[in-house]
């Protein structure tokens, strides 16, 4: 059994919400560069070149990448031989706390749904937690901006629908979004799973990099199939046209009901941040 203390997590969390709303990760950085310089569409060329502009600027300056700095997600590969003195999801929120006041990060959180008064320090985190085997405790911190999500869907589709029906979801998904989320996007897919967990599947899908196709062939190339449909739709970098309305996808799936289909899509832009750090 190792202990790791709490006060370890809390300032882990805090340097990991700086990093992520600074530093973008390395495949989304490869790929908007590969794309700003094989777009054709000259207004979209611009544009792509604008926003790598913004993103080298946050960098050399060590501002935010987007005064959207997100609800802080944080997500945890927890070892079964892990044991946290003191409060563990305090410990978090404490993190998230300090690093957007540290950071000078944009507080976007309300403490109520419908009654809308802000907290003032960007808590509470959204925490998800993952046993795992091992001593050890991985924390991702994956701020997300509602701009882009706002135009996330889920459907629970029949099973009759069959991979055409995820096709034509996920893509009438980015025609509905238009400009919204500020392409080039990136798509986060779950496909099984119940309501709550294809969720679950489609949000920690954008946790892994767009270089990174599924492990299972058959979903590499749906992958591959659905990015191509999806630049087809000519939505382009911020809605002005061109090829490049997404910059990848990546699917995630697990075992579902016979009567069921589920399938959810959560749409991120061209910001799709995440940090990680192993305790």
């Amino acid at each position: 059994m190792r202990t790791i203390q709490a006060a370890a997590i809390t300032e882990a969390v805090a340097r990991l919400c700086i990093q992520a709303n600074t530093y973008l990760p390395a495949d989304i950085v490869a790929a908007l560069d590969r794309q700003r310089k094989a777009e054709p569409w000259p207004l979209a060329k611009e544009t792509l070149g604008l926003l790598w502009d913004n993103m080298k600027l946050a960098e050399e300056t060590h501002m935010p990448v987007c005064q959207d700095t997100g609800m802080a997600c944080v997500f945890v590969e927890l070892g079964q031989d892990v044991h946290i003195e003191g409060d563990f999801e305090a410990a978090i929120h404490e993190g998230v706390r300090q690093g957007y006041g540290e950071g000078y990060l944009r507080k976007s959180i309300v403490g109520d749904p419908l009654r809308r008064v802000n907290t003032e320090d960007n808590t509470p985190a959204a925490i998800t937690v993952r046993l795992v085997p091992g001593d050890r405790c991985t924390l991702t911190v994956a701020p997300k901006g509602f701009g882009s999500e706002n135009m996330s869907r889920l459907g629970m589709l029949k099973p009759a629908d069959g991979v055409e029906g995820v096709k034509n979801f996920v893509i009438e998904t980015v025609r509905l979004a238009g400009s919204n989320p500020c392409p080039p996007i990136v798509l986060g897919i779950g496909i099984g799973g119940s309501f709550d967990k294809v969720a679950y599947l489609a949000k920690h899908a954008l946790l892994r990099p767009i270089d990174q196709p599924n492990p299972a062939p058959y979903y590499a190339q749906l992958e591959n199939e659905l990015l191509e449909a999806v630049n087809a739709l000519g939505v382009g970098p911020q809605g002005f046209g061109g090829q490049t309305t997404c910059l990848g996808l990546s699917i995630e799936t697990a075992p579902t009901h016979v009567a069921g289909l589920p399938v959810a899509v959560n749409v991120s832009c061209h910001v799709t941040r995440r940090a990680t750090e192993e305790l």
